[in-house]
């Protein structure tokens, strides 16, 4: 086995989205001398970002207050014109805005590529100094003999599928820090450690999430409408008791961003976001809009959707969890790149004070308490039963709760405290207690079959290599998924990465397509039984989203 190098720096920051590459670029901002390194699992830097986006600017303005005249993408299509609709299959009911509280106003906001911004960030950040190492996964965690966190290791290169070495064969990269940050988005798998590791979430609310797949469409010129904003509810999740909605987002150069969020703590085993996406594009409103134009992009992601009651701790020796690794979403808001990107530099302004009194390695209480008392805080707690509420009482009661608690909130009227969630991997249900639901096949013009879909994600792994969707007992999914819960495996994944074989003949199996894998976490998420843990594959591997 071949010794690790080791690089040494002052700041290591895991993924180059938001919040990530917001930190780096305060921590230049205060300190050039200091050395920062951020480690990137994809093949470039927004290769794995995927988000609807409008995006709010307040933390883009606290970064860097020229951004709208320095060439960024996204001053290109501020938002002009917010709609918000109730489905039923056929039909649409507009919702005035009036009735809400002033902050879901996106008067001000942006829309346009989150994965452009984050490569314009990018550019930023390498002007400042800052290194940047695209296609390098950091697999592990390094601590020292105290416990603390002094780094990451970068995953191997060239191992084949058996755990042999190729001809190709690199070990990984030790880079040591003085303080680590962890922004490797939802359900990052070395921030799912370092919770267990440190007990993070000890006194918080377990985290959950929705499942958001989206697609860019190029439409007809004149059905264009450039920062039209639309968001939807309703059909057809409202069929099968569960939650979620739609979006379609008019942004640059005719095109629009469209998809449609399922929350992961759905009962129904027979749910299948993905359909019900496809089916939602088939309402007549939505169609309206596709039809005479062209998709050219999909993909996938989960999204924390826990609110302010899930965010755990979030400093610890040597580290900390900053954007979605800690989950600052707001959720009837639709936005979390703002406040990721908020904490990024909040984190980066505690280093950098801690570096000024010779610290390393040590406990970042400060950001913690930075960020508690920071107007995410106050932001977040607006809206922490928002989720919650809509989970326990449906769509449209739950939707009328979440608006009067909010507006209790902002009144300061007696607001109910924050309430409880459950894992999303709880909510299922035995598939007895349901029927199997019945899914239109594709037209081929709107819809679409999954594997079809997935070649628009331009996702690509080297075939030879150890799966990274490890099943802790492999007999767990024949066993226990697919007779009680029908394997639902096979219908959560927006890639058809895990499929059952051989059930016809009496010997069934559960089959990982790894290389269709489009990073978006969701089964480490709501596997009824947790036994799939999703680790980095090897770098660069995964979805290489265009202009998402």
């Amino acid at each position: 086995m071949s010794e690790r190098e080791s690089m040494p720096y002052d700041v290591v920051i895991v993924g180059g989205g938001p919040a990530g590459l917001a930190a780096a670029i305060r921590v230049k901002q205060l300190n050039p001398e200091l050395s920062v390194c951020i480690l990137e699992k994809g093949s470039e830097i927004g290769a794995h970002i995927l988000s609807g986006a409008v995006v709010d600017p307040k933390a883009l303005d606290e970064l860097l207050p020229e951004w709208r005249t320095m060439g960024c993408p996204m001053a290109e299509v501020p938002v002009t014109d917010n709609w918000h609709w109730v489905l039923t299959k056929t039909k649409k009911y507009a919702i005035p805005h009036w009735p809400m509280p002033p902050f879901m106003s996106n008067e001000g906001n942006y829309t346009g590529s989150l994965g452009n911004l984050c490569r314009w960030l990018a550019e930023q950040a390498t002007e400042l100094g800052v290194e940047i190492f695209p296609g390098f996964p950091a697999a592990e965690v390094l601590f020292n003999e105290a416990g603390a966190v002094i780094g990451v290791a970068t995953g191997d290169m060239g191992v084949a599928k058996d755990g042999s070495h190729k001809g190709d064969y690199q070990p990984g990269m030790e880079l040591h820090a003085k303080y680590t940050l962890f922004a490797e988005g939802a359900r990052g798998s070395l921030t799912k450690r370092l919770k267990q590791h440190y007990d993070l979430e000890r006194d918080c609310q377990p985290q959950v999430y929705g499942l958001g797949i989206k697609e860019l469409w190029d439409i007809d010129p004149a059905k264009h409408v450039p920062g039209r904003v639309l968001h939807t509810q309703g059909w057809p999740l409202s069929e099968s008791n569960s939650w979620g909605g739609g979006f379609l987002y008019h942004q640059a150069n005719n095109q629009v961003a469209l998809g449609f969020v399922t929350a992961l703590d759905y009962v129904n085993p027979y749910v299948y976001p993905y359909e019900e996406f496809q089916r939602w594009k088939q309402h007549p409103e939505i169609r309206a809009i596709l039809e005479g134009g062209r998709r050219v992009a999909y993909g996938a992601r989960a999204i924390n959707e826990g609110g302010w009651q899930s965010v755990p701790r979030l400093s610890f020796p040597g580290g900390a969890l900053i954007g979605c690794s800690a989950g600052f979403v707001n959720v009837p808001r639709i936005k979390g790149s703002h406040t990721a990107m908020k904490s990024g530099m909040l984190a980066a302004e505690a280093i950098v004070a801690a570096a000024a009194a010779g610290r390393e390695h040590d406990d970042m209480v400060e950001y913690d308490a930075a960020l508690r008392d920071s107007w995410i805080a106050k932001e977040l707690k607006l809206v922490q039963n928002a989720q919650p509420l809509v989970s326990k009482f449906g769509g449209s009661w739950g939707t009328i709760l979440a608006g009067a608690d909010m507006w209790a909130r902002v009144l300061k009227v007696n607001p109910v405290k924050g309430l409880k969630h459950h894992t999303d991997a709880e909510a299922t249900q035995r598939a007895d207690l349901y029927k199997p639901i019945a899914y239109p096949k594709p037209d081929g013009v709107i819809s679409f079959d999954r594997l079809t879909s997935v070649s628009f994600s331009y996702t690509n792994h080297e075939e030879d290599q150890p799966c990274h969707l490890v099943l802790k007992d492999p007999e767990v999914p024949t066993r226990v998924n697919l007779p009680l819960y029908a394997g639902p495996e096979a219908r959560f994944c927006p890639a058809g990465v895990y499929e059952f074989v051989g059930v016809e003949e009496g010997t069934p199996r559960l089959q990982i397509n790894a290389q269709n894998c489009v990073h978006c976490k969701t089964c480490d998420i709501k596997d009824k039984t947790q036994n799939i843990d999703w680790v980095t594959p090897e770098g660069g591997g995964g979805p290489n989203y265009p202009n998402m």
